[in-house]
C-alpha cells in the first residue's frame, strides 16, 4: 500500500512539472456556489483552464446538495471548485470508493473555521486572554453598547445554525452570571457593523464569527480557545440543538472544503486534474481577497483576476511554467 501511495504522489507531481497538453480538455462545466469564496474559486479555475489549458469553460449555478446529487448521479457539472463536504461525508466517501467522483485538493488548506473572536489589539494588550473563559473574566473589556456596565457576546442571525450553538455555549459557560449579555444581531450586516464600530472606536468586541470572510480580511481578529476539543456526539445531541436542557462546553467543528470532479472529467484531462489536485489556499489569503472584493464592490470574476495579479508567487506553483506564462500573458 505504501509503495502504491508513493507512486501515485510521484505521478501527480510529475504531471504538474511536465508541459501540459490541453488537446483533451474540451468543454468543461464548473459549479459556482452561492458564497463568495467558492464563487471566486470557480472563476479562478475558469481563467486557468481557459487561458492556460485551452479548455472551453461554462460556469453553472451550484449549491451544496443539488450539485453533489447532479455530479454523483448525472456526471455534471464536471467540477465543483469549493465544496464543503461535512454534510455529505458518508455519501462522498461512497461515491469516491465506487469511482463516480474524484476528490481534488483541500482548497481551504486550513479548513473553514468557526468560533468566538476578539480584536487582535485586545489580545495583544491582554496576553492573559487566550480562551473564552479568560475573556469572561473581563466584562469591562467587551462593553455592551446599550449598557456599558455589562459585557457583550454577539450572536449570529437567528435563522442560522450558529445562533443555536452560540446560545447553548453562552448557557454552558454561565456567561450571564459573569456579567455578560447575549446580543442578538438579527442580520449579517448588523453583526458585521458591530465589529466595524468596535475597531473604529478601539473598544473590545467578543462574539461568533467564521472564516473565510471579508470581515476577517479587513479586521485583524483572534480566535479564542474553548479549552476543550470538539465532541461530535455532544454537538449533534445538544450543542447544535435548540432548547437543549444541559449544554456542555464544546468547540466548533472545522468544516472541510475540497475540489470535486466527476470521474469522466478526471480521467480524460490529466494535466487539469493534476492542477486541481494541487491548487489550495489558506484562510488568511482568501480573506484578503474577499476584503478587496467587498471594499471595491467587485464581481467574483474580478476578484479572481485580482488574485492572479497580486498572488503570483502562490498560484504559479500549482501549474507548469508554460501554463503560468500563458495565463500571465492573458492578463
Amino acid at each position: 500500500m505504501k509503495t502504491l501511495l508513493i507512486s501515485a504522489v510521484f505521478a501527480a507531481a510529475f504531471s504538474i512539472a511536465a508541459p501540459a497538453a490541453a488537446d483533451d480538455c474540451g468543454q468543461v462545466s464548473i459549479a459556482e456556489m452561492k458564497w463568495s469564496s467558492a464563487g471566486i474559486a470557480a472563476n479562478f479555475d475558469k481563467i486557468i483552464l481557459e487561458k492556460g489549458y485551452g479548455c472551453s469553460v461554462t460556469i453553472v449555478a451550484g449549491d451544496t446538495l443539488p450539485t453533489f446529487a447532479s455530479m454523483n448521479e448525472k456526471g455534471t457539472p464536471d467540477i465543483a471548485s469549493e465544496y464543503w463536504i461535512n454534510s455529505v461525508r458518508a455519501l462522498l466517501d461512497q461515491a469516491v470508493k465506487t469511482g463516480r467522483l474524484v476528490q481534488g485538493a483541500e482548497i481551504l488548506a486550513d479548513g473553514a473555521v468557526e468560533g468566538w473572536f476578539i480584536p487582535k489589539f485586545i489580545a495583544d494588550a491582554n496576553p492573559d486572554i487566550r480562551s473564552v473563559e479568560d475573556a469572561l473574566r473581563h466584562p469591562e473589556l467587551f462593553p455592551a453598547e446599550d449598557d456599558t456596565s455589562k459585557g457583550a457576546i454577539y450572536n449570529c442571525p437567528a435563522d442560522w445554525s450558529c445562533h443555536i450553538s452560540t446560545t447553548n455555549l453562552f448557557r454552558a459557560l454561565a456567561a450571564d452570571k459573569k456579567g455578560f449579555e447575549l446580543v442578538e444581531t438579527s442580520t449579517p450586516e448588523r453583526l458585521d457593523a458591530s465589529i466595524a464600530r468596535a475597531f473604529e472606536n478601539k473598544v473590545g468586541w467578543l462574539g461568533y464569527y467564521w472564516a473565510p470572510t471579508a470581515i476577517l480580511g479587513k479586521y485583524d481578529m483572534t480566535r479564542l480557545s474553548f479549552g476543550v476539543g470538539h465532541n461530535k456526539g455532544e454537538w449533534d445531541g445538544c450543542t447544535a440543538v435548540a432548547g437543549c436542557t444541559r449544554p456542555q462546553l464544546n468547540s466548533y467543528p472545522v468544516s472541510r472544503a475540497f475540489t470535486l470532479m466527476t470521474r469522466s472529467f478526471a480521467t480524460r484531462s490529466g494535466p487539469v486534474t493534476a492542477y486541481l489536485k494541487a491548487r489550495k489556499w489558506d484562510n488568511a489569503t482568501i480573506n484578503q481577497v474577499l476584503a478587496w472584493q467587498d471594499e471595491n464592490r467587485e464581481s467574483n470574476e474580478d476578484a479572481a483576476i485580482h488574485f492572479l495579479r497580486n498572488y503570483e508567487n502562490l498560484w504559479t506553483k500549482w501549474v507548469p511554467a508554460d501554463i503560468a506564462e500563458k495565463v500571465k500573458a492573458s492578463l
